[in-house]
């Protein structure tokens, strides 16, 4: 009969979380999540087969944390601008998973024709409201949403690299007028 489980694994994924979210993701390991558990390694092992299997776990609970900070920016009446303000303010509350997500290497090579929907889920949602909202056809869209993705990853990392930090008014008056310049550049080109 196997040993019986001292932990559940939601209480081994929470302290791992909680690792992560003070140290960062390479310091997860048996020795610090044990330390976090307030007990030796053995018992995480006989509720996971590995750390990578820890890890993987925690990534996954880390994109559920994020999906709802995208699904409560993209509720409100802008949701083009909410995805962009929702993704910085991922980054500014959990820096560390922020990192984990989108400033670590990807498990598939991604370049500008395909970054978009590399990233996360959100990119076809995202692409929609910038359709719906500016009127442009897919390529145009697919354009106006990269660059501004671009910019919007730029002031999340350099928050999370404590470069800068910038209150939700500035960040939200940066986004107006980059992506105000950007549509109007498109409109003079009429691409619509």
């Amino acid at each position: 009969m196997p040993p019986k489980a001292k932990f559940t694994k939601e209480q081994i994924i929470f302290a791992a979380m909680d690792v992560v979210r003070q140290n960062g993701a390479e310091a997860l390991t048996a020795r610090s999540l044990a330390d976090a558990l307030g007990s030796s390694p053995r018992p995480i092992f006989t509720v996971f087969e590995s750390m990578e299997e820890v890890q993987s776990e925690v990534k996954t609970a880390v994109k559920k944390l994020y999906e709802g900070y995208m699904d409560k920016a993209m509720a409100g009446e802008k949701p083009f601008k909410g995805s962009g303000m929702g993704y910085i303010c991922f980054a500014k509350n959990e820096p560390e998973f922020f990192r984990l997500l989108f400033m670590s290497k990807q498990s598939a090579e991604l370049n500008l024709g395909n970054v978009l929907n590399g990233i996360d889920d959100y990119s076809r949602m995202i692409l929609q409201s910038v359709q719906k909202t500016f009127g442009f056809g897919l390529e145009t869209s697919s354009e106006i949403y990269l660059h501004l993705w671009i910019y919007t990853h730029g002031i999340a990392s350099l928050i999370v690299t404590g470069v800068c930090n910038f209150t939700d008014e500035e960040i939200s008056y940066m986004l107006s007028q980059v992506c105000g310049a950007i549509v109007e550049k498109f409109k003079r080109e009429d691409r619509v």
